[in-house]
């Protein structure tokens, strides 16, 4: 007997017979297996009771040896219905457990079984050493979910049901009283989806679904279109020949629908809240092309019910686009004594960089609708970049977004996912303006030169239109589908290193390089920012605990390299944690910190001035070095030993300088003679050229000077002037060629204790570049040629 609503066929009751008692007993299994019983084209859901016929063997032993030992089994539907001996590869991992009600044997030896559901299980591995399936299970709990999504579900899905049952030309009886009776909605969805006709898969999926929203909106979803069929067949069988076209069928079920949130009493909510919608869409001041897109949306969203799957996307899409400012923004004026008093308040020196965010907060004052380039700040860590971008938000009277792109190594995180992907989301530019709150922002993009590139894009050339002032007026997001105007923003972004940056990324860019702080900068910037922060950090007064500039000027000089001011913040943090430690325990109530104090809370001295020691013998020179931290001095150490003439070069060198020393090795050999030095013994000599620091890379052409500088001391036997620190290449022909970096490496020279440095003639365009306390600390010596070098560089 087969109905319309289940297809499943009823069993007729048949005599028992009980499985055979002398057969040996089964081996005992874990406290978590279960015997399971393989099935296909049926799925067992809990709380139901169905028939099941068997007829394989081991199915058969199994269900035997279930009852025999008054076991329940695992009823776990195969992958592949045309398997006749499926193994566990071939099994779904999620089943239901059961009961064997009654077991069945027909007059021509087929197997029946009355089963009810108990609960969801989920295999965790199978088990050898049994005749049949056995597996290591995990029960999964009913969800117990309540509220008032879940209770219009379970209302609306009893309805339905009932309706169903109603239109069925023959119902399983009783099934309209047990639906009637169910108090659960977990359980009503599974008897549901149990008596449903839908194929096998489709109820799998039902039974993989735990949640228990998402279950009712899927049973509710399939119960509908068979409620549809229903009733279409209904209206033919009262005599309507015609056949309803699609409008009309869509009109029918809007009309149950509305029905139903009638006797739930949400109709006049439902409306309310999409009359809301309606007129903040209009109120939110879109283009004509977006506002029409958001209202056509809407008009989806009025005829969807709300247990549609899209019903939630469509909602989320509007309430971003009604999020989004799409209006145009007042004017503020811009006051330039204002903008340079924030910009002084906030960074001490920078007079160049300063300079340059004046003219541009000038030019955006006289041209506020002007396309203004984009700045980018790059430097070493710890410089300030991040909070010159936050001055110039409060300069311009404009909120301030930071949006990080270290590690972005997928384009959809710039441009945003495709509405049709689970978990869509706009990109990281649009979701910082809807953060903002105005299309005006200051817009931070922070370390733009460590985008990645990944198998999803490469992000950076979804930077370019960002950053092109003649393209970012229709910038289109992949999640928003229409365009949006950043044009108003103000990008600014910082990086470290300009090598990393695509060219033509780069080129869309005005770039403004802050070089490292000065000693005596860091010790100003100390004395005005870091120790205040670090003292309301830790819970102290500036009465409680004093911090002299002998104690800073110490930290500066032994305790921290580098061009920022980082690792002088956190040392400063050192010394002050200290005397708030007296504080608390009261053994003090006023702390004062000298020079002679900080070694014993920091310790031993970690850099010490080594200049004059490493330059007291021939064939040692100090060069000038640019890092991604700043400058620093190098040092280039040069012998000799018997040998066949040989160039030795260690210090884990790159191609650049190993090229640079052999250079000035040529060099000084074709220049023999003027030298002084004997030709034939060079020959029969091997030169040994170390940079140490050997743990450390080290590349570049700009070492070229020392390296000759120091070859020529150590074959002529004169010193290098221990208080001399150089740079620049060289040529074959003996010129002296210009480099970069020159501010950097002059201020560590500076810092360094070095009094003279000589750089190529050619870098004296870079000379203003260099802190007016540099120049003054420094001699400066430019040179042409080698021969100035060794003029001026070489003691007599």
């Amino acid at each position: 007997m087969t109905d319309a609503l289940t297809g499943n066929a009823a069993v007729q009751d048949k005599p028992e017979a009980a499985p055979d008692a002398s057969q040996s007993s089964l081996r005992p299994l874990p406290a978590d297996a279960i015997i399971i019983v393989p099935v296909r084209n049926f799925v067992m859901f809990p709380d139901v009771v169905m028939p099941l016929t068997i007829g394989r063997a081991a199915s058969v032993e199994a269900a035997q040896a279930a009852v025999r030992e008054s076991l329940p089994v695992g009823i776990l539907a195969q992958r592949d219905p045309e398997l006749q001996d499926p193994g566990a590869v071939d099994m779904h991992r999620m089943g239901t457990v059961a009961n064997v009600l009654r077991y069945i044997t027909g007059p021509d030896e087929t197997n029946h079984l009355i089963v009810q559901g108990e609960t969801r299980f989920r295999v965790v591995e199978y088990l050898d050493g049994w005749p049949f399936l056995v597996a290591r299970i995990e029960r999964i709990a009913e969800p117990d979910a309540k509220g008032a999504e879940v209770e219009a579900r379970f209302i609306n899905l009893r309805q339905q049901a009932l309706e169903t049952v109603s239109l069925l030309p023959q119902s399983p009886q009783g099934l309209r009283e047990a639906i009637q009776n169910i108090g659960s909605a977990g359980a009503l969805a599974d008897i549901t989806a149990a008596y449903m006709d839908i194929p096998p898969e489709q109820k799998q999926e039902i039974l993989e679904t735990v949640a228990l929203e998402p279950r009712l909106d899927r049973v509710l979803a399939l119960l509908a279109q068979r409620l549809e069929v229903l009733r279409l067949s209904a209206e033919i069988g009262k005599g309507v020949q015609e056949k309803l076209g699609t409008r009309q069928r869509e009109h029918l079920l809007r009309e149950q629908m509305a029905e139903i949130q009638r006797q739930l009493g949400e109709d006049e909510g439902n409306s309310a809240e999409m009359a809301e919608l309606r007129e903040a869409i209009e109120q939110a001041g879109m283009p004509e092309d977006v506002e029409k897109q958001a209202l056509r949306e809407l008009r989806r969203l009025e005829r969807m019910p709300d247990a549609a799957a899209e019903h939630g996307m469509i909602r989320t899409y509007l309430d971003t686009l009604i999020d989004l400012p799409w209006k145009t923004p007042e004017h503020k004026p811009i006051e330039i004594d204002a903008a340079r008093a924030q910009l002084d308040a906030d960074h001490y020196g920078l007079d160049k960089i300063k300079r340059r965010i004046v003219e541009y907060l000038a030019v955006r004052k006289l041209a506020p609708e002007g396309k203004a380039p984009i700045l980018c700040f790059a430097g070493p860590p710890g410089v300030g970049k991040t909070s010159l971008g936050q001055s110039i938000a409060k300069a311009m009277g404009r909120e301030f977004v930071r949006v990080s792109l270290g590690g972005v190594h997928d384009e959809a995180e710039i441009r945003g996912h495709r509405r049709t992907y689970i978990g869509a989301l706009p990109g990281n530019i649009i979701q910082a303006i809807r953060k903002a709150g105005t299309r005006d922002c200051v817009m931070m993009l922070d370390e733009i030169d460590k985008l990645g590139r990944g198998v999803q894009g490469d992000p950076s050339a979804a930077m370019l239109e960002v950053l092109d002032p003649e393209q970012n007026g229709t910038f289109r997001d992949n999640y928003l589908g229409v365009p949006f105007d950043l044009s108003r923003v103000v990008f600014i972004a910082t990086a470290n290193m300009l090598d990393t940056i695509p060219g033509p990324l780069r080129d869309r860019m005005e770039i403004i390089s802050l070089a490292g702080y000065t000693e005596e900068e860091k010790l100003n910037i100390a004395r005005r920012y870091l120790v205040r922060r670090q003292l309301e950090a830790n819970g102290v007064t500036a009465e409680q605990v004093e911090i002299d500039d002998a104690a800073l000027g110490a930290i500066i000089r032994y305790y921290t390299r580098e061009a920022g001011v980082r690792n002088l913040e956190r040392e400063v943090g050192k010394v002050i944690r200290h005397a708030a430690v007296k504080i608390a325990d009261g053994s003090a109530t006023h702390v004062a910190i000298g020079e002679a104090g900080v070694e014993d809370v920091l310790g031993g001295r970690i850099f010490e001035n080594e200049v004059a020691q490493r330059t007291s013998v021939p064939g040692v020179s100090t060069g000038l070095a640019y890092t991604p931290v700043g400058g620093d001095i190098l040092f280039i150490e040069a012998t000799k030993m018997p040998g066949s003439g040989r160039l030795i070069l260690t210090g884990q060198l790159g191609d650049v300088m190993k090229e640079s020393a052999q250079a000035a090795l040529s060099l000084v050999k074709s220049r023999a003679d003027l030298l002084g030095i004997d030709a034939a013994a060079l020959e029969k000599s091997d030169i040994h050229v170390h940079v140490p620091a050997g743990a450390t890379p080290k590349d570049g052409p700009s070492a070229g000077v020392a390296m000759y500088m120091a070859l020529t001391s150590l074959l002529t036997g004169r010193t290098v002037r221990s208080d001399t620190a150089m740079t620049g290449e060289i040529s074959l022909r003996g010129l002296v060629l210009p480099v970069g970096g020159i501010k950097e490496k002059v201020v560590a020279a500076a810092g360094a204790g070095i009094t003279r440095v000589m750089l190529p003639a050619r870098n004296r365009r870079d000379f203003d570049d260099i802190p007016a306390n540099a120049r003054e600390k420094l001699e400066f010596i430019w040179l042409e040629k080698v021969e100035d070098a060794m003029r001026e560089g070489l003691d007599a």
